[in-house]
């Protein structure tokens, strides 16, 4: 299939700068082989049966995004340049992979300060990526980059305001535990203690994997032949405890609804071998039609890009035709689309 097969024509207005509040109160848009039904996520419970199980992805997203200035001598003097710095993933060390902008007016051994606290020398850069290795005031990595960092957003929205003190709680799930993304499990950004409720007295389960979401999810696909795509590597890790839980939801005949494509892309790299498997490392599964599903049943999501590779997983989860439908009946109902707007809960 080529590129364009995923492009669709999207109002600007329909771009959400913020979520909905409370979380729960998003519209919910529900297709099944019947049809598409109109709802909202905190009636989520209504649409699932007893015995259904929702696999949640619990990566907590780092402040990844710091913004700093490098210092140099010129002819003319002291010379300072503001540089924009994305964390993308940590190195054997303590260096982190990172994307700089502007990348090449750093010299590889010049130093980013980002704070009195916490400052960056450039080790190495390559294809559009650098290697950084922090310096502290004090050992705690961890509360400098809170001081410093700020949520990274999407383009999308970073493009039309920055980041501020409300994203931190808005940007991250309720459950978000393991610490490591660049990027919100968007999906589960819908959730708060009323759904979670409203689930337990349905009878649905729930399970918890990790996939630590990188930034290259909201890298642009730029080839036409999208078999040609490579995909950035993410860390995932499914345990012991939740394959096992799944693979019981699955005997029992019960349903698996990841919530959210991060969380489904690492449940069908954990079943290539047929089923559900403990599994752990990098995976970068590539989901396009003609994907034959091993553990997801039905798939909750945001609305995604186009000419996205998500829009090519719900795609092969649905069927073109069938998606082309969901997306024009949300353009035409206003649904809110991407990382801050509301939810679709997709049938096979």
């Amino acid at each position: 299939m080529k590129l364009s097969d995923f492009d669709f024509d999207l109002p600007e207005t329909l771009i959400a700068t913020r979520p909905e509040k409370p979380r729960s109160s998003a519209r919910l848009l529900v297709s099944t082989a019947a049809g598409i039904r109109d709802a909202v996520v905190r009636d989520l419970a209504d649409h699932l049966r007893p015995g259904d199980r929702l696999v949640f992805n619990n990566t907590k997203v780092i402040p990844a995004r710091l913004f700093g200035a490098r210092h140099r001598d010129s002819a003319q003097g002291p010379v300072s340049s503001k540089i924009e710095v994305t964390l993308l993933a940590p190195l054997v060390g303590g260096q982190w992979e990172a994307l700089i902008k502007p990348l090449r007016k750093v010299a590889e051994g010049e130093e980013i300060a980002f704070s009195d606290a916490l400052k960056a020398r450039l080790v190495s850069k390559s294809e559009g990526q650098a290697v950084l290795d922090f310096t502290l005031t004090g050992d705690d990595f961890d509360a400098a980059l809170a001081e410093a960092g700020h949520m990274p957003l999407p383009p999308y929205i970073a493009a039309k305001r920055p980041a501020d003190a409300q994203d931190h709680d808005d940007y991250q799930p309720i459950f978000a535990e393991r610490k490591g993304a660049v990027a919100a499990p968007t999906a589960s950004l819908h959730f708060d203690d009323g759904v979670m409720a409203s689930l337990h007295r349905r009878g649905v389960e729930h399970s918890f994997v990790t996939l630590h979401v990188g930034a290259g999810t909201f890298l642009p696909v730029k080839v036409d032949d999208i078999s040609d795509h490579k995909m950035h590597a993410e860390w995932g890790e499914v345990t012991e405890e939740a394959a096992a839980e799944i693979a019981q939801t699955k005997a029992m005949g019960g349903r698996v609804i990841p919530v959210g494509t991060t969380a489904l892309r690492l449940l069908e790299t954990a079943g290539r071998g047929g089923e559900i498997a403990p599994w752990v490392g990098e995976t970068d599964i590539f989901i396009t039609p003609g994907f034959k599903f091993r553990v997801a049943d039905a798939l909750m999501t945001n609305f995604h890009l186009p000419k996205s590779t998500l829009m090519m997983l719900v795609s092969a989860l649905t069927g073109k035709d069938r998606i082309d439908a969901v997306y024009a009946h949300a353009i035409a109902q206003k649904y809110r689309f991407f990382s801050y707007g509301d939810a679709s809960l997709l049938w096979p």
